[in-house]
């Protein structure tokens, strides 16, 4: 098992100091069961993760799920093992099949929904999943800070939106003395830099805004395990397969083995300690379904990659 993850990392402007791995909650009910969820929550808080990130919506997209599934074993977990007070709880609002959106209305029943799942009184950070550009950002920043307000969430986020209305959110935030957004999750990693990169990220740094990047192992591509010729038993296989077709995907590929051989460590350790040393980046997401998945994943607070390392895997992901 990696070394015990010590060094926490402050999000924007919140008093939430987070461990430099998230441990991302979207296979809790949907590739992994409770007892597996269990195990691998427990190895994570073990080693001195303290971050986890759900969602109202996973797994919603089984047959047999409602969505919630996820925050359900979550909350289980933290009341099983009593200890709430020391884990950041991040889950989301406005994808979930019975709560779409982001209206005032929704967002304040969405969270009574995913408090109770969790079986806890307040929501460490609070996104809103994908933006709603149906519903104007004064209505949205309002409805979050009246969470905020009311105890229920201690911070603000927002994942899958575009810098002009993340920075209308912020500004009206401010000019109204409200809660601001303190950290956003974009779509972030080696084979997928554009949607993040550029306007996104200058907004966000600008603004002290942490990032905590989802689909930082690109669904499995980058642990490794997917090379030309082989099959890998996952269902995320397609999409993590798609990058092998790709001249930027075995570009990636081989920087990852030089540094990883270098450094004797696994792809995706060297894959999460690349995104670390990105600007806004403190706290990549990454799933594991299982225990042997994991100590690669947390490895990453033992690896420091050299500027030549940096400078090998950013040419080769551009």
């Amino acid at each position: 098992m990696a070394p015990a993850m010590t060094s926490l990392r402050t999000l924007g402007s919140s008093d939430l100091a987070v461990s430099p791995l998230s441990l991302g909650g979207n296979v809790f009910g949907w590739t992994a069961d409770e007892s597996q969820s269990f195990a691998v929550l427990d190895a994570y808080a073990a080693a001195g993760g303290n971050f986890i990130d759900t969602a109202d919506v996973y797994s919603a997209w089984i047959d047999g799920n409602k969505g919630g599934e996820s925050e359900t074993i979550i909350g289980k977990w933290l009341a099983a093992r009593g200890n709430r007070d020391e884990i950041v709880v991040a889950t989301k609002v406005g994808a979930h099949p019975d709560y779409p959106g982001l209206s005032a209305a929704n967002i304040k029943a969405a969270a009574e929904e995913s408090l109770r799942r969790l079986g806890t009184d307040h929501i460490d950070l609070y996104y809103t999943h994908k933006d709603d550009t149906s519903v104007p950002v004064e209505e949205i920043v309002t409805a979050l800070d009246d969470l905020v307000k009311a105890g229920k969430v201690r911070a603000v986020a927002a994942s899958n939106l575009t810098a002009e209305r993340l920075k209308q959110s912020l500004d009206f935030a401010e000019r109204e003395n409200l809660a601001p957004y303190v950290a956003i999750q974009p779509h972030y990693n080696l084979v997928s830099r554009d949607t993040y990169e550029g306007a996104l990220q200058d907004t966000a740094e600008a603004a002290g805004v942490s990032a905590a990047p989802y689909f930082s192992l690109a669904s499995g591509f980058l642990t490794g395990k997917y090379r030309p010729g082989g099959t890998v038993d996952s269902a995320r296989a397609e999409g993590a397969g798609k990058h092998l077709t790709t001249e930027r995907g075995r570009r990636v590929l081989g920087a990852l083995d030089t540094v990883a051989k270098a450094h004797g460590a696994e792809p995706a350790t060297v894959a999460l300690a690349w995104l670390l040393t990105r600007p806004t980046v403190v706290s990549p997401i990454a799933s594991a379904r299982t225990l042997e998945q994991l100590p690669a994943l947390l490895a990453v607070t033992d690896l420091t990659l050299t500027e030549e390392d940096v400078r090998l895997l950013t040419d080769a992901s551009a």
